[in-house]
């Protein structure tokens, strides 16, 4: 009788053929799909966005220049900003958090899938929506569509509903992305993980998914209302019939003010992670660290009044809204020194994720020191409104979106693909887009503070001033663009042709380097203890003990001659 009486089945496949890959992810609960679909968007629509701002500045170009006409000029800035804040950088932002932090803290999964698969779902139909304007007409509103003056008083198309509509939605998806992965950061963390151990990446996805339930529903409330004002004769935002034209204004900024910090705060994780690895030390005070990334998000979106510091707001209000800018030097600040700090006296390697990672630390410093200087309340009325500003804001968050973003995804583009991203294409990428950083936005505060350039004016006249600064500034954007398409076109060829670069490529501490590249649907097959903020580096040290012990064995066992 045979040893083994169960029947053994052979098979050469699965049963009918797989569906195509497009349905696969279109229905996937996978954080890592779902994580892979948001990078990828985000990734197409920053193309977009770049070409949006590439035609507003080749109109810019030179004086009274008629390439575009002022509506066209205003529908294609409301696009951009749209596109810029909603469809590129925020899903970017959560869509590696929701790829790497489930992996980082030891997860099979997410506690609630479903949910992220909604969350995505809501997001590609706000894209979809905003980019069918097209149809009928685009927004003419800008960036912030201001009440009343959105109204359909003023605006009596379409457009402004279609993109309320739009960015509702989406917004609405990242609060549920940010509801699932709260929960799988407080409920699944591996065996010993307490918050203290948690690397800095996933720490600062549970510092931005309670920031985001915090401003998400304020943006939901305040587009709600527009839509009640603009198609039920509502009132909430008209003056003179009960309304507050500048409620508008506070709820929009908060998020947007929100959304800013969140930006920094992903930012400043990722480079946390890669400048720990890159230079063979543990993160400089990560405790402070930690702490630090929680106080930005308080105290940068109590900031929120910043903006405002030209509106008729009480006087105490615009020195509340200054004493919380002030205060933000502190934690940022310190993450900056820490960051610093992680890098000196250690064995770098100067990789393309450290270059980018030193290029954000950069940029965000030079932005935020101009923000903080338009804070003043005396500046402020000098420079809001300005060009200055929109140097500033562009400063630091093309330094946490593009120089971050693209640090992150260099790093952990061999967990998402099982390859690297070229070195040298990647070299030159980062190079043109710090000159075209440089270029473009460097004139733009001189334009603004010296002559005070007006914002988003669709054009300006000979003699003001300001013409060799806008020339200098279209042709830093075109550079920009081509700088940020190398990215791109580096990361499609990578995708199939990059140089395979195993499990761990890198040599990282945290836990997602303990998975296979690119992770099995399950994440884990075993789940080691945490024991420290280090758990691989722990597993290393436990293997090559043991192969030191067993060699050890060996030799001690062989006949002494």
């Amino acid at each position: 009788m045979s040893p083994n009486p169960h029947p053994e089945l052979v098979s050469e496949g699965y049963g009918p053929s797989r569906r195509p890959r497009w349905v696969e992810l279109a229905t996937s609960a996978d954080h890592k799909e779902i994580g892979q679909i948001l990078v990828c968007g985000a990734l197409g629509f920053l193309f977009i966005a770049l070409v949006e701002l590439v035609l507003m500045r080749i109109q810019l170009l030179v004086p009274e220049n008629t390439f575009l006409s002022p509506v066209a000029f205003n529908r294609m800035l409301s696009l951009y900003g749209a596109t810029a804040i909603f469809f590129f950088a925020l899903p970017l932002v959560l869509g590696l958090f929701y790829y790497v932090a489930p992996l980082q803290i030891g997860a099979r999964g997410t506690a609630l899938p479903r949910l992220g698969q909604i969350g995505v779902a809501l997001w590609v139909a706000g894209a979809t929506i905003l980019y069918a304007g097209f149809l009928f007409t685009p927004s003419e509103a800008g960036v912030n569509p201001l009440a009343p003056l959105s109204e359909l008083a003023f605006l009596s198309n379409n457009g402004v509903d279609a993109w309320a509509a739009s960015t509702g939605l989406a917004i609405l998806g990242f609060v549920f992305l940010a509801i699932d992965l709260l929960t799988t950061l407080r409920a699944m963390r591996a065996p010993g993980m307490a918050w203290r151990r948690v690397p800095l990446f996933a720490w600062a996805a549970t510092v931005s998914s309670w920031l985001m339930l915090a401003i998400g529903p304020v943006l939901l409330a305040a587009l709600t209302m527009l839509m009640i004002d603009r198609n039920y004769d509502g009132i909430f935002f008209a003056d003179g019939s009960g309304g507050a034209p500048l409620l508008w204004q506070h709820l929009s900024w908060i998020f947007y003010t929100g959304a800013y910090m969140l930006i920094l705060i992903f930012a400043f994780g990722a480079i946390a992670e890669i400048v720990a690895t890159f230079s063979r030390k543990p993160l400089f005070n990560q405790p402070v660290t930690m702490a630090s990334l929680a106080a930005i998000a308080v105290l940068g979106t109590l900031a929120w009044m910043q903006n405002m510091l030209t509106a008729p707001i009480g006087v105490g209000w615009m020195y509340f809204a200054m004493l919380m800018s002030l205060a933000l030097i502190v934690p940022l600040g310190l993450v900056i020194f820490n960051l610093i700090a992680t890098l000196v006296g250690g064995t770098l390697r100067m990789r393309a994720p450290v270059l980018f990672a030193i290029g954000a630390i950069s940029s965000i410093s030079i932005g935020l020191g101009a923000e903080l200087e338009q804070s003043m309340v005396g500046a402020a009325w000098q420079l809001k409104n300005t060009t200055d500003a929109t140097a500033a804001t562009h400063f630091a968050l093309i330094g946490g979106a593009v120089f971050g973003g693209f640090a992150a995804l260099h790093y952990w583009f061999p967990k998402m693909t099982g390859r690297t991203m070229g070195e040298s294409l990647a070299r030159i990428s980062f190079w043109t887009i710090a000159v075209g950083l440089a270029l473009g936005f460097v004139p733009l505060f001189f334009a603004g503070a010296e002559q005070g350039q007006v914002v988003d004016a669709y054009k300006y006249f000979a003699g003001s001033g300001v013409t060799a600064y806008n020339a200098i500034a279209s042709i830093g954007v075109l550079i920009l663009f081509v700088g940020i398409l190398l990215t791109i076109v580096n990361a499609i060829l990578s995708r199939e042709n990059g140089p395979e670069a195993g499990h761990d490529p890198w040599g990282g501490d945290t836990l997602e380097w303990f998975a296979l590249s690119p992770p099995e649907p399950h994440n884990f097959d075993v789940l080691p203890d945490v024991r420290s903020a280090r758990p691989l580096r722990d597993i290393r040290d436990a293997i090559g003990h043991r192969t030191r012990r067993a060699e050890r064995s060996a030799r001690e066992s062989q006949p002494v001659a």
